[in-house]
């Protein structure tokens, strides 16, 4: 009968003593998590809480899988866990604050960072995150206190000044606002965020051209962001640049096809240039976004009547008149309609409740009515003649404006919602991630791939794709770099081969195929130990079988990435767990003169297999040996002119060594063949020439 699966890997790996099961789940378990295998990870973690509830670590983690996985209340009673368990981990109450926060429970969030704070009373992002929490509840008198603490501790902390100049703007202080975000460019002139914040003030200030060199440079930092482009309309339509702010509007909806504004705005602007029926399919995607629009519905009833869909027109007039039965000028239009499809009684009907309209104005304004300032918001609205001026005093509109006369208006955002991308970003990951410009990762064999925005090369090797066809595989092996984390059943599928190949293997111990395919199942399980012996004994069985030599290298440099990392996370983070004594034990038996020598041996068994010099120089360059890592680079792009990792990755490395000529001409190639990471790095590089 078989045993639970997930009892009997743990069983198999390891030794039957119940302490050394904990730390080595642990380890695993931790493995997962930092390559961001978040349901794995939870599944290692759930085995030692079962075996060791006392313990806060396996809480603490596995609450941090789930606030990636969007489980934020089940986050958060994994971190109130972990603190009856041990009330002085800071990273557990920066992840229950997370987790608070996401619920909207700003007063909870607040309480943990302050929690924590007595702890670590320099910790940046609980200050950051602290700040961010009383922003949302506008509280702004404390968020500029929480800011000027935080900048006391990082005086070129540049969100810091960001984020409190927005608190100002909040506050209607502009010039204190504007001096923040000049000082927040200062600090870092590569974060597009300062611009596009300094520039939406200046717009607010009427300084159009201004704020449009503002956003010209922000789009010049991140040229994916929608909501910049958005803005630069503005800037430009406010110029009477209309072919610009049309530009813009496309460029936006290129990058975001469901942005609202963009929609409405560019259907605005098509209406004024004649291109109406591409200004109706912008309102039609308007309304089915938001049937109950009535500006939009009102806007392509005239471009349906402009196009002869009279009909339609009547049927767009009558909604809004439904809601809005005070709008003379939807009578006005809808008389005009009617009159078209040759229904005079209705047309008749319209100008008759016009002229009643009229005559209660004139009888409300000789009877004092009309300045009483408690009238109904219905009966706010202008005469049709004075319409068109009413309509030119501003030439944009809040989207919560409901006033049916600024139907003609460009569409803006709310003052409620942020001015900036940060303020939606709270800082907390606690495996923090390496967010600097750094090399395209190392090459692998696996079962998964991740789906890339960009179409890239598929990556090719004949011995693979003959053991594909082979059909000895569970399943085809792809080439990648953008390996795919397990999703359950998956996991639950390679716990269930481990069981079934270790039983295959007491009658075929050095079948190398064999072991090898095993390996992998240890692998994509993170089981990084298990499966180094199974390629290590793979290699035993058949010494030509370069696969297994290549995959042990890449999880031994795995090893040294996910250790190091930890270690600094778990000095940041407060955390002072008994799993580092085993995770040094683990680092003794790594060595880069070993992973070296496995992919010197890939090279002379297969020296077409061009993966492994992209990966020994990679190897290469993580010990600044950037001359060794340009030859493997190089001596890749000549087996494989169209591999644009080995251009990217040598394009970096030619700066590291100041051949700066060579490198952007890498970087370009690494662009045109799909790494669109290159063009943010030949941005910022040519422009700090």
């Amino acid at each position: 009968m078989r045993k639970s699966l997930i009892v009997f890997f743990i069983a198999f790996s390891f030794s039957l003593h119940a302490q050394i099961n904990t730390e080595r789940v642990m380890i695993i378990a931790r493995n997962a998590l930092y390559f961001e295998d978040y349901v794995l990870s939870i599944q290692y973690f759930n085995q030692v809480i079962n075996a060791k509830p006392y313990l806060y670590e396996p809480y603490f983690f596995r609450g941090l899988a789930k606030v990636n996985l969007d489980d934020y209340q089940g986050a958060e009673s994994d971190c109130t866990e972990a603190l009856n368990r041990n009330p002085f981990v800071v990273g557990a109450y920066q992840i229950r604050g997370i987790a608070r926060i996401r619920q909207n429970n700003f007063d909870g969030a607040i309480e943990d960072y302050r929690s924590a704070l007595k702890y670590d009373p320099e910790n940046l992002t609980l200050w950051h995150n602290m700040s961010l929490c009383h922003i949302n509840k506008e509280d702004y008198e404390s968020a500029l206190n929480d800011l000027n603490r935080l900048l006391e501790i990082s005086p070129r902390y540049s969100k810091a000044y960001l984020m409190r100049g927005d608190v100002h703007l909040k506050q209607k202080d502009t010039i204190s606002a504007i001096s923040d975000f000049d000082y927040a460019i200062k600090l870092d002139k590569y974060d597009s965020e300062g611009y596009s914040s300094r520039g939406i003030v200046r717009l607010q200030q009427s300084k159009y051209a201004d704020a449009e060199k503002d956003f010209d440079q922000a789009i010049h930092l991140s040229a994916r962001n929608a909501n910049l482009y958005i803005n630069r309309a503005l800037a430009r339509y406010h110029q009477k640049n209309l072919r610009g702010a049309m530009s813009d509007y496309d460029l936006a909806l290129d990058i975001d096809p469901h942005n609202f504004l963009g929609h409405y705005n560019r259907g605005l602007l098509r209406s004024q240039v004649g291109d109406d029926n591409r200004a109706i399919e912008d309102f039609d995607y308007v309304l089915q976004v938001e049937p109950d629009n009535m500006m939009a519905t009102f806007n392509r009833g005239v471009l349906r009547f402009q196009t002869g869909n009279y009909k339609g027109a009547i049927e767009d007039y009558s909604k809004v008149l439904d809601e809005y039965p005070n709008f003379e000028i939807g009578y006005k239009y809808r008389s005009d309609a009617r009159k078209k499809i040759g229904d005079k009684k209705g047309a008749e009907q319209d100008i008759n409740t016009l002229t009643r309209m009229e005559l209660d104005r004139l009888n409300r304004r000789h009877s004092g009515l009309a300045n009483n300032k408690k009238v109904d918001e219905e009966e706010q609205t202008d005469s049709i003649d004075s319409t068109s001026a009413a309509a030119s005093a501003e030439k944009t509109r809040k989207k919560s404006d409901k006033n049916m006369n600024n139907y003609r208006k460009l569409v803006i955002a709310d003052d409620s919602d942020p001015t900036t991308s940060y303020s939606n970003s709270f800082r907390g990951r606690v495996q923090n991630k390496n967010v600097a410009i750094k090399l395209e990762p190392m090459f692998a064999l696996n079962y998964y791939e991740r789906l890339s925005e960009v179409k890239r090369m598929v990556h090719y090797h004949k011995f693979i794709d003959d053991l594909n066809y082979s059909k000895k595989l569970p399943r085809p092996l792809h080439i990648t770099n953008m390996e795919a984390p397990l999703t359950e059943n998956q996991a639950k599928f390679h716990f269930a081969l481990i069981d079934t190949h270790s039983a295959n293997l007491e009658e075929k111990n050095d079948n190398a195929l064999l072991r090898f395919v095993r390996g992998m199942d240890f692998y994509l399980v993170q089981d990084f130990s298990s499966a180094i012996d199974d390629f290590t004994k793979a290699i035993l069985a058949d010494e030509s079988f370069y696969p297994a030599y290549f995959m042990r290298a890449l999880v031994r440099c795995k090893q040294l990435e996910y250790i190091k990392a930890e270690a600094s996370v778990i000095n940041d983070s407060g955390i002072s767990s008994s799993l580092m004594e085993g995770k040094k034990t683990e680092q003794a038996s790594v060595d880069y003169e070993i992973i070296r020598a496995d992919l010197d041996a890939v090279i002379k068994i297969a020296p077409d297999f061009v993966y492994a010099y992209y990966n020994r120089g990679n190897l290469f360059a993580s010990l600044n040996d950037y001359r060794s890592a340009l030859a493997d680079y190089s001596r890749a792009l000549e087996l494989n002119p169209s591999f644009g990792e080995a251009y990217y990755n040598r394009g970096l490395t030619q700066i590291y060594l100041g051949n700066n000529k060579q490198g952007v001409s890498d970087l370009s190639k690494a662009g045109e063949l799909g790494i669109v990471s290159s063009y943010n790095i030949l941005k910022r590089f040519t422009d700090s020439r």
